[in-house]
């Protein structure tokens, strides 16, 4: 089995190469860079399975908005604690999810391992197609299209959607959202699935009645609803 490599963009060398004496001795192959230009260098060298932004700044947010349009690799924003707002942020512009600081070795590789699961289980997905009303969803792709349209959702995003259109027509609970698109137990004051639930109905445009909503259910969770006529059950068809 070979190491997760890691790419951590970081402007401070101390706690950059800190990070990576840590993540070593947990398994992982990581590198730092200390500015975005770095990072991209890595980049262009070699494959990461995951990267770690501790730079809430323009390098960072830049090189974020750039591994958005890239594809699928996941990101984990690092915040200052106090910060929670920058670690939103970094959700709407395409983190996978956020950590603050200061944070114990052993919560941090909790959350990577996390992420990386996941990404792991979404590589080995069987072929499905699901659609609720005019929302379609390709779990191959990771795609998702409303009335046709492509919409692009980062990779935490289409998890939720995907979750949510599975169970069309029933609540989902935050604390089950969190397991099944983040791969990891919701914490108290969390409030990452809340504006993952934000972006998806901005990009598929549900304010402006397309026959489905996201329903939010105080106390319980979030709800896909069903288009009238269609039945609980979402189509679907494998290969």
């Amino acid at each position: 089995m070979t190491a997760d490599n890691i790419l951590i963009l970081d402007d401070d060398v101390r706690s950059a190469r800190r990070m990576v004496g840590l993540l070593s001795h947990q398994g992982f192959e990581p590198v730092y860079a200390l500015s975005g230009a770095a990072a991209l260098a890595h980049l262009s060298r070699r494959c990461f399975d995951l990267v770690i932004l501790d730079v809430v700044k323009t390098d960072g947010l830049k090189l974020l908005r750039w591994l958005h349009t890239q594809g699928h690799i996941p990101v984990l924003m690092l915040t200052s604690r106090g910060r929670e707002e920058d670690g939103i942020l970094g959700l709407e512009l395409g983190a996978d999810d956020y950590l603050s600081k200061p944070f114990r070795v052993r919560e941090l590789v909790a959350r990577l391992r996390a992420i990386l699961r996941r990404s792991e289980r979404n590589d080995r997905m069987q072929q499905v197609a699901l659609t609720v009303g005019e929302l379609a969803i390709d779990s191959v792709a990771r795609s998702a299209s409303m009335e046709g349209v492509p919409v692009r959702l980062t990779a935490a995003e289409f998890l939720v959607l995907e979750a949510l259109a599975r169970s069309a027509g029933r609540v989902q609970s935050r604390a089950t959202l969190t397991y099944q698109a983040l791969a990891r137990r919701v914490e108290p004051f969390d409030r990452s699935i809340d504006t993952h639930i934000s972006n998806i109905r901005r990009k598929l445009g549900l304010d402006l009645g397309r026959g489905i909503e996201i329903k939010s259910w105080r106390g319980h969770g979030y709800m896909l609803t069903l288009p009238h006529g269609q039945p609980r059950e979402t189509s679907s068809s494998s290969s």
